[in-house]
Protein backbone atom coordinates (compact mmCIF):
# COMPACT_ATOMS: atom_id res chain seq x y z
CA UNK A 1 0.00 0.00 0.00
CA UNK A 2 2.81 2.41 0.90
CA UNK A 3 4.67 1.70 -2.34
CA UNK A 4 1.50 2.34 -4.37
CA UNK A 5 0.98 5.65 -2.61
CA UNK A 6 4.58 6.70 -3.21
CA UNK A 7 4.23 5.68 -6.86
CA UNK A 8 1.11 7.86 -7.13
CA UNK A 9 3.01 10.92 -5.91
CA UNK A 10 5.90 10.16 -8.25
CA UNK A 11 3.41 10.00 -11.11
CA UNK A 12 1.81 13.26 -10.03
CA UNK A 13 5.17 15.04 -10.02
CA UNK A 14 6.37 13.36 -13.24
CA UNK A 15 9.71 12.76 -11.57
CA UNK A 16 11.09 10.90 -14.59
CA UNK A 17 11.72 14.31 -16.19
CA UNK A 18 13.84 15.64 -13.33
CA UNK A 19 17.19 14.64 -14.91
CA UNK A 20 16.43 17.20 -17.62
CA UNK A 21 16.21 19.86 -14.92
CA UNK A 22 19.54 18.73 -13.45
CA UNK A 23 21.34 18.98 -16.78
CA UNK A 24 19.83 22.44 -17.37
CA UNK A 25 21.25 23.50 -14.01
CA UNK A 26 24.60 21.91 -14.81
CA UNK A 27 24.94 23.81 -18.08
CA UNK A 28 23.93 27.16 -16.58
CA UNK A 29 26.25 26.62 -13.61
CA UNK A 30 29.27 25.78 -15.74
CA UNK A 31 28.66 28.69 -18.10
CA UNK A 32 27.99 31.20 -15.31
CA UNK A 33 30.75 30.15 -12.89
CA UNK A 34 33.26 28.70 -15.29
CA UNK A 35 33.67 25.67 -13.04
CA UNK A 36 31.66 22.94 -11.36
CA UNK A 37 30.68 23.28 -7.70
CA UNK A 38 28.91 20.42 -5.90
CA UNK A 39 27.35 22.69 -3.23
CA UNK A 40 25.93 25.12 -5.80
CA UNK A 41 24.79 22.35 -8.11
CA UNK A 42 23.12 20.37 -5.32
CA UNK A 43 21.32 23.44 -3.98
CA UNK A 44 19.98 24.61 -7.33
CA UNK A 45 19.22 21.17 -8.74
CA UNK A 46 17.11 20.43 -5.67
CA UNK A 47 15.42 23.84 -5.56
CA UNK A 48 14.49 23.80 -9.24
CA UNK A 49 13.41 20.16 -9.06
CA UNK A 50 10.94 21.26 -6.41
CA UNK A 51 9.67 24.05 -8.65
CA UNK A 52 9.29 21.58 -11.52
CA UNK A 53 7.48 19.05 -9.37
CA UNK A 54 5.22 21.73 -7.93
CA UNK A 55 4.37 22.83 -11.44
CA UNK A 56 3.44 19.27 -12.39
CA UNK A 57 1.19 18.95 -9.34
CA UNK A 58 -0.52 22.23 -10.17
CA UNK A 59 -0.90 21.11 -13.78
CA UNK A 60 -2.82 18.01 -12.73
CA UNK A 61 -4.99 20.06 -10.38
CA UNK A 62 -5.90 22.39 -13.23
CA UNK A 63 -6.55 19.43 -15.56
CA UNK A 64 -8.45 17.29 -13.05
CA UNK A 65 -11.81 17.46 -14.85
CA UNK A 66 -10.32 16.95 -18.29
CA UNK A 67 -8.22 14.03 -17.03
CA UNK A 68 -11.34 12.48 -15.49
CA UNK A 69 -12.64 12.03 -19.04
CA UNK A 70 -9.48 11.59 -21.10
CA UNK A 71 -6.83 10.27 -18.70
CA UNK A 72 -8.76 8.56 -15.89
CA UNK A 73 -5.68 6.65 -14.70
CA UNK A 74 -3.87 9.83 -13.61
CA UNK A 75 -3.42 10.11 -9.80
CA UNK A 76 -6.24 12.60 -9.18
CA UNK A 77 -9.12 11.21 -11.28
CA UNK A 78 -8.23 7.66 -10.26
CA UNK A 79 -8.52 8.65 -6.59
CA UNK A 80 -4.98 7.57 -5.74
CA UNK A 81 -4.35 11.10 -4.47
CA UNK A 82 -6.94 13.55 -3.20
CA UNK A 83 -7.15 17.08 -4.56
CA UNK A 84 -6.53 18.39 -1.05
CA UNK A 85 -3.39 16.31 -0.81
CA UNK A 86 -2.21 17.57 -4.19
CA UNK A 87 -2.85 21.18 -3.21
CA UNK A 88 -0.89 20.78 0.02
CA UNK A 89 1.98 19.13 -1.82
CA UNK A 90 2.05 21.90 -4.42
CA UNK A 91 2.34 24.60 -1.77
CA UNK A 92 4.98 22.63 0.12
CA UNK A 93 7.10 22.08 -2.99
CA UNK A 94 7.06 25.73 -4.05
CA UNK A 95 7.66 27.00 -0.51
CA UNK A 96 10.61 24.68 0.00
CA UNK A 97 12.03 25.63 -3.38
CA UNK A 98 11.89 29.31 -2.47
CA UNK A 99 13.48 28.61 0.92
CA UNK A 100 16.41 26.92 -0.80
CA UNK A 101 16.82 29.77 -3.29
CA UNK A 102 17.00 32.17 -0.35
CA UNK A 103 20.27 30.51 0.67
CA UNK A 104 21.86 30.98 -2.78
CA UNK A 105 24.99 33.21 -2.98
CA UNK A 106 23.12 35.99 -4.81
CA UNK A 107 19.67 37.27 -3.78
CA UNK A 108 18.64 37.90 -7.41
CA UNK A 109 17.74 34.21 -7.43
CA UNK A 110 14.59 34.95 -5.42
CA UNK A 111 13.33 37.50 -7.95
CA UNK A 112 14.04 35.11 -10.80
CA UNK A 113 12.33 32.34 -8.86
CA UNK A 114 9.25 34.53 -8.48
CA UNK A 115 9.14 35.10 -12.23
CA UNK A 116 9.52 31.36 -12.78
CA UNK A 117 6.61 30.67 -10.44
CA UNK A 118 4.40 33.21 -12.23
CA UNK A 119 5.18 31.57 -15.57
CA UNK A 120 4.39 28.13 -14.13
CA UNK A 121 1.05 29.29 -12.75
CA UNK A 122 0.20 31.12 -15.98
CA UNK A 123 0.93 28.07 -18.09
CA UNK A 124 -0.94 25.62 -15.86
CA UNK A 125 -4.05 27.79 -15.73
CA UNK A 126 -4.10 28.83 -19.40
CA UNK A 127 -2.74 25.91 -21.42
CA UNK A 128 -6.15 24.41 -22.14
CA UNK A 129 -7.60 27.64 -23.47
CA UNK A 130 -4.63 29.43 -25.04
CA UNK A 131 -2.65 27.88 -27.91
CA UNK A 132 0.24 30.27 -27.36
CA UNK A 133 0.63 28.96 -23.81
CA UNK A 134 3.40 26.72 -25.15
CA UNK A 135 5.52 29.88 -25.14
CA UNK A 136 4.94 30.08 -21.39
CA UNK A 137 6.09 26.48 -20.98
CA UNK A 138 9.22 27.16 -23.00
CA UNK A 139 9.74 30.29 -20.90
CA UNK A 140 9.71 28.16 -17.75
CA UNK A 141 12.53 26.05 -19.17
CA UNK A 142 14.53 29.17 -20.09
CA UNK A 143 14.07 30.50 -16.57
CA UNK A 144 15.84 27.45 -15.12
CA UNK A 145 18.99 28.77 -16.77
CA UNK A 146 18.33 32.33 -15.65
CA UNK A 147 17.64 31.37 -12.03
CA UNK A 148 20.80 29.25 -11.86
CA UNK A 149 23.04 31.91 -13.39
CA UNK A 150 21.68 34.68 -11.16
CA UNK A 151 21.96 32.48 -8.08
CA UNK A 152 25.66 31.74 -8.54
CA UNK A 153 26.96 34.87 -10.26
CA UNK A 154 24.36 37.62 -9.97
CA UNK A 155 24.16 38.02 -13.75
CA UNK A 156 23.10 36.20 -16.89
CA UNK A 157 25.83 36.02 -19.51
CA UNK A 158 25.38 35.59 -23.25
CA UNK A 159 26.48 31.95 -23.16
CA UNK A 160 23.79 31.15 -20.58
CA UNK A 161 21.19 32.95 -22.67
CA UNK A 162 22.35 31.02 -25.72
CA UNK A 163 21.96 27.66 -23.97
CA UNK A 164 18.63 28.65 -22.45
CA UNK A 165 17.29 29.93 -25.76
CA UNK A 166 18.20 26.67 -27.48
CA UNK A 167 16.14 24.82 -24.89
CA UNK A 168 13.35 27.37 -25.27
CA UNK A 169 13.13 26.52 -28.97
CA UNK A 170 13.43 22.78 -28.36
CA UNK A 171 10.60 22.80 -25.80
CA UNK A 172 8.43 24.69 -28.30
CA UNK A 173 9.13 21.87 -30.75
CA UNK A 174 8.25 19.19 -28.19
CA UNK A 175 5.03 21.01 -27.29
CA UNK A 176 4.04 21.28 -30.94
CA UNK A 177 4.63 17.57 -31.52
CA UNK A 178 2.68 16.67 -28.37
CA UNK A 179 -0.29 18.85 -29.34
CA UNK A 180 -0.34 17.35 -32.82
CA UNK A 181 -0.45 13.85 -31.30
CA UNK A 182 -3.49 14.79 -29.21
CA UNK A 183 -5.36 15.73 -32.40
CA UNK A 184 -4.73 12.35 -34.01
CA UNK A 185 -7.26 9.54 -33.84
CA UNK A 186 -4.48 7.27 -32.59
CA UNK A 187 -1.19 8.16 -30.86
CA UNK A 188 2.16 7.84 -32.59
CA UNK A 189 3.38 4.31 -33.06
CA UNK A 190 6.49 5.09 -30.98
CA UNK A 191 6.91 7.07 -27.71
CA UNK A 192 7.97 10.17 -29.63
CA UNK A 193 7.29 12.76 -26.93
CA UNK A 194 9.01 10.83 -24.09
CA UNK A 195 12.06 10.33 -26.32
CA UNK A 196 12.10 14.04 -27.20
CA UNK A 197 11.87 14.91 -23.51
CA UNK A 198 14.96 12.81 -22.83
CA UNK A 199 16.60 14.72 -25.66
CA UNK A 200 16.62 17.84 -23.48
CA UNK A 201 19.56 16.44 -21.54
CA UNK A 202 21.31 15.33 -24.70
CA UNK A 203 21.05 18.88 -26.07
CA UNK A 204 22.47 20.18 -22.79
CA UNK A 205 25.39 17.78 -23.09
CA UNK A 206 26.11 18.89 -26.64
CA UNK A 207 26.06 22.58 -25.69
CA UNK A 208 28.34 22.25 -22.69
CA UNK A 209 30.67 19.96 -24.64
CA UNK A 210 30.97 22.68 -27.27
CA UNK A 211 31.32 25.63 -24.91
CA UNK A 212 33.19 24.13 -21.94
CA UNK A 213 34.71 20.69 -22.47
CA UNK A 214 33.85 17.58 -24.52
CA UNK A 215 33.90 15.45 -21.37
CA UNK A 216 30.62 17.04 -20.25
CA UNK A 217 28.81 15.37 -23.15
CA UNK A 218 28.78 12.29 -20.93
CA UNK A 219 26.61 14.13 -18.41
CA UNK A 220 24.04 14.86 -21.08
CA UNK A 221 24.04 11.25 -22.26
CA UNK A 222 23.59 10.06 -18.66
CA UNK A 223 20.69 12.48 -18.16
CA UNK A 224 18.96 11.17 -21.28
CA UNK A 225 19.48 7.52 -20.34
CA UNK A 226 18.22 8.07 -16.78
CA UNK A 227 15.16 9.92 -18.09
CA UNK A 228 14.31 7.17 -20.57
CA UNK A 229 14.84 4.49 -17.93
CA UNK A 230 12.66 6.25 -15.36
CA UNK A 231 9.90 6.72 -17.96
CA UNK A 232 9.41 2.97 -17.94
CA UNK A 233 8.08 3.33 -14.40
CA UNK A 234 6.76 6.92 -14.30
CA UNK A 235 5.36 8.54 -17.43
CA UNK A 236 6.77 12.00 -18.06
CA UNK A 237 4.35 13.24 -20.70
Amino acid sequence: MLLKRVKAYLDLCRVSNLPTVWTNVLVALLLAEGKFSWPDFSLLALALSLFYSGGMCLNDLCDAEIDRLKRPTRPLPSGRISRRGARLLTVLLFATGFSLLATAPHPQALLAGTILLLLIVAYDTLHNSLDLSIVLMAGCRLMLFVVTALAVSGEVGMSVLFAGTLQFGYVLLISGVARHEKKLSEPYGAPVVPIMLAGISLLDGAVVALLVSPVWLFAGICGSVITLTCQKFVRGD
